[in-house]
């Protein structure tokens, strides 16, 4: 059996992949935050991937998985619902999202991101 192929994208090609239209955040209780979506590494296990979101928010209520992502552009507050603690993240920022977290995502300039969930 073959192996597969691996995956580079420079980081230029990341900021401007093309992404497949989502429709609306699920959840969007502020702004019109639209997404979209570009999979990687589909036989991966997880879902790994890009995405894009305009600006919006949502609540996050009892996360079920684990979500690594590194922002490569744009601007959101991250608000964790356990501490009350509020932060601002931009590009070049890493995110790691544990299983059971709740908080909110207000996105405020448009955010791209690599992400890897499971």
């Amino acid at each position: 059996m073959p192996v597969p192929a691996f995956t580079i994208l420079k980081h230029a090609n990341l900021k401007t992949l093309a992404l497949t239209g989502a429709g609306q955040r699920a959840g969007a209780d502020r702004g019109d935050p639209q997404i979209a979506v570009r999979t990687l590494a589909p036989d991966a296990v997880g879902n790994l991937g890009v995405w894009e979101c305009q600006p919006g928010g949502w609540p996050v209520v009892d996360r079920p998985d684990t979500e690594f992502t590194y922002l490569l552009c744009g601007k959101a507050l991250l608000t964790d619902d356990q501490t009350g603690e509020v932060v601002e993240v931009n590009g070049g920022d890493l995110i790691i999202l544990p299983p059971g977290w709740s908080g909110r995502w207000d996105v405020l300039e448009t955010v791209r991101k690599v992400y890897a969930i499971y």
